[in-house]
């Protein structure tokens, strides 16, 4: 069966994901979150990509990003998952593959779902039972937007900036974002987006998206839920 392409286009965020083989763990102390924020940061230098959000779990990343050229985020994945798997194989004197062949792609349409996605990424430690609030958990954005603590490698998004005037309100205003929760209908239109490399928006996005591209990207269409999968989030 033929691999679903990823597309990427110059200053559109895009939502990834990276998990590791077999849903196996790839972070197994504070050193190698460290670790992988580190190359991380070198890498959106080098390839002029900018983060806007993140998360760290266990066994998978998300990682919100615009790129300056349609080249820069796979560059950007390729020389973090080069670098830690090397940290890795060598710190625990293991060898192989660490992380799944390929990462998801999904475009999003900003104006539309890009603080939702934003939601979404830093509510996955809330989803997966690890804490009980998004403040709880040290490796995630949500410890900038929320509670105003600087994270080097990260590009606050202008939408993001929009919501007010000084950080403290501004972080006041993103708190708020969080008193409701996302229904099952945005969690599965952000989940099958991602896991069929979808746009995330309306249609006028995707027809823009495909003009842009030159070729046919797909749509989600309406249907059944994808079923939770544990670490699925």
């Amino acid at each position: 069966m033929a691999r679903k392409p990823r597309f990427y286009l110059k200053n559109i965020p895009c939502h990834i994901v990276q998990r590791g083989n077999n849903r196996q763990a790839c972070f197994f102390c504070d050193e190698d979150f460290g670790f992988y924020i580190n190359s991380l940061q070198a890498a959106l230098q080098r390839y002029s990509v900018q983060l806007h959000a993140f998360v760290l779990m266990t066994n998978h990343v998300h990682l919100l990003m615009t790129p300056d050229d349609a080249e820069g985020i796979s560059r950007v994945m390729q020389s973090v998952g080069r670098d830690y798997v090397r940290y890795v194989n060598k710190h625990y004197r293991r060898s192989g593959t660490l992380f799944e062949g390929r990462h998801k792609a999904s475009l999003i349409d900003s104006e539309q779902y890009l603080l939702q996605c934003q939601r979404y990424i830093e509510l996955n430690p809330v989803r997966a039972k690890m804490v009980l609030h998004p403040a709880e958990y040290h490796w995630s954005s949500y410890q900038h937007h929320g509670l105003g603590k600087p994270i080097s490698c990260l590009t606050p998004h202008p939408l993001y900036l929009g919501l007010s005037d000084n950080s403290e309100s501004r972080c006041e205003a993103y708190q708020a974002l969080f008193s409701t929760e996302l229904s099952e209908v945005e969690l599965n239109t952000i989940r099958q987006s991602l896991t069929h490399n979808y746009p995330l928006g309306g249609e006028r996005f995707r027809t823009e998206i495909e003009q842009a591209l030159g070729v046919r990207v797909g749509k989600c269409g309406p249907g059944r839920p994808e079923a939770e999968r544990g670490d699925a989030n």
